[in-house]
């Protein structure tokens, strides 16, 4: 078991973001079974989870012309536009059917305000907009966090390099995430969390 101080994010294993989901990530599947063991090593545990509104700002289909994977730019900067997925109340947005962490004690939704998008468990993407967990994590005296998910280069990263802004200790597990990886996403995504001295790591370094 992990020190209390520690603390597990489990980022956006849910069933758009699986094989034959709306932004499937592939293998994305295959981790499943490896965040569940992972889990039951930490006594804090928190589940985030994608919600965003139908015609949510980050849905290719809510601008006229445009294709998923393209960018623009909103109040807020650099979008990159999605497929519809993990809308409110959906199957696409409930977990994986196989993730098992029944000792989890928070679930973050985030993406839920119609214009911002959300990839990081701590702030939206205006970098302005808190979703309370840095509140809650210092609340329970962490001071290290472990992230797994999807997707390392989104979510994970986001959710990593933002656990350093708040003063938190942050490592990924990298073979308990999957990437994207459009568009050089994936190599800029551990550039940008080296640089913050965000831990690279395996899953045997905690199991």
């Amino acid at each position: 078991m992990q020190r209390a101080s520690d603390a597990l994010v489990v980022v956006d294993v849910q069933n758009d973001f699986l094989p034959g989901g709306a932004l499937a990530v592939e293998r994305g599947d295959e981790i499943v079974p490896l965040v569940n063991r992972i889990a039951a090593q930490f006594a804090v545990v928190v589940l985030t989870q994608d919600w965003h509104p139908a015609g949510h700002a980050s849905f290719a289909s809510s601008h006229r012309g445009k294709r998923p994977f393209q960018k623009i730019r909103l109040a807020y900067g650099e979008q990159v536009l999605w497929p519809d997925h993990c809308v409110q109340g959906s199957a696409g947005a409930a977990f994986a059917a196989g993730l098992d962490i029944p000792h989890a004690q928070v679930v973050i939704r985030k993406g839920h305000h119609r214009r911002v998008d959300s990839y990081s468990a701590f702030l939206e993407a205006d970098r302005r907009t808190k979703t309370g967990l840095d509140g809650y994590l210092e609340s329970r005296g962490v001071k290290r966090v472990f992230c797994v998910g999807l997707a390392t280069d989104f979510c994970v990263a986001w959710t990593a390099l933002d656990a350093r802004r708040f003063g938190l200790q942050a490592a990924v597990i990298e073979d308990a995430c999957r990437a994207i990886d459009t568009d050089g996403s994936l190599p800029a995504a551990w550039k940008a969390m080296q640089k913050a001295s965000v831990r690279r790591l395996s899953s045997a370094a905690v199991l």
